[in-house]
């Protein structure tokens, strides 16, 4: 099962360089996965976007609405993030081997433990996957 970082999810329901490529992907996938940390992200990235002029507000607001109606159409697998992702990223970010911040040590942890092949379109987070012997597939490149 695939595990989404934020980046395909904006990619997904943003027009955006890789959207093209994530639809792609989603339209395969098989109720692919996805964390609560990954919709509190999708909000803030849509919320940025709409406060940087890139998008109007009632298109945030309906690609939020879309988004939200997808949850609950059961079209994502949902993960809570318990404990044992917080610690196994902490452990991460304490190895000084990777560049991973908070957020992307989370994600990591998440699709590591419960045995999910991350999807980023992040490259530090997907070298950072590849170094950790974490499942991981980059569909194009962000920064």
């Amino acid at each position: 099962m695939l595990y989404l970082d934020t980046s395909v999810l904006v990619a997904y329901y943003c027009p955006e360089a890789l959207s093209q490529q994530a639809q792609s992907l989603l339209s395969e996938a098989v109720k692919p996965a996805l964390s609560y940390l990954t919709e509190v992200e999708l909000f803030s990235a849509v919320a940025k976007k709409v406060r940087s002029e890139q998008i109007r507000s009632a298109n945030g607001n309906r690609i939020l609405a879309k988004f939200s109606s997808h949850v609950d159409a059961d079209f994502y697998t949902i993960i809570a993030v318990v404990n044992h992702h917080w610690r196994l990223a902490k452990g991460w970010i304490g190895l000084f081997s990777t560049p991973l911040r908070t957020l992307d040590a989370l994600h990591l942890s998440i699709a590591s433990a419960e045995e999910l092949e991350l999807v980023t379109a992040d490259k530090l987070l997907y070298q950072a996957a590849e170094i950790l012997g974490v499942r991981a597939h980059l569909i194009g490149e962000v920064r």
